[in-house]
């Protein structure tokens, strides 16, 4: 196992918050929280709870950040009743969406929708838990940067390599 020092510091009078990071990195979790109003939620965010806008497309998705390993995904939506009142995403790998898929669906039959490819070379299995709790398996994808995917990820201000 490998060493790994959290970005939180020990409790005690004196510790310092650490650095906003803005580094890029692969997420292991973050929170995704629907909005019908992407710039009332960002300063929220942001000016209430110290988050910076990470990166935004508008319309489509803003991610916040604050320390390493505080994502936050504001995406389009209106929750109701029938929506579940937390959705939180859980990084995994592409070859283990079939064996997740198929233990829920033989626990409780109809809960998964997916897999489902996003435009931000991601695929994510999503599974409504008993309690109402909506769980995104999500994983990145190799991504090709002659594909239709670098095209998007590009005209979204994203700065790629083209080989």
């Amino acid at each position: 196992m490998t060493e790994y020092i959290s970005p939180v510091p020990m409790p005690s009078p004196t510790a310092v918050a650490p650095e906003i990071y803005k580094g890029v990195y692969g997420m292991p979790m973050f929170a995704s929280i629907p909005t019908n109003d992407f710039e009332a939620s960002k300063h929220f965010w942001t000016e209430g709870l110290g988050f910076i806008d990470f990166f935004t497309t508008p319309g489509q998705v803003t991610h916040l950040r604050r320390w390493a390993f505080q994502d936050v995904l504001l995406l389009p939506g209106e929750p109701d009743e029938q929506t579940p009142g937390m959705t939180v995403t859980f990084t995994c790998v592409l070859s283990q969406f079939d064996e997740i898929k198929e233990r829920c669906e033989a626990i409780v039959p109809g809960c998964t929708e997916g897999p489902i490819e996003r435009p931000w070379n991601m695929v994510d299995l999503i599974v409504t838990t008993p309690e109402n709790v909506k769980v995104v398996m999500a994983s990145g994808k190799p991504l090709d940067l002659n594909g239709p995917i670098a095209d998007y990820l590009r005209e979204s201000g994203w700065d790629l390599p083209t080989e």
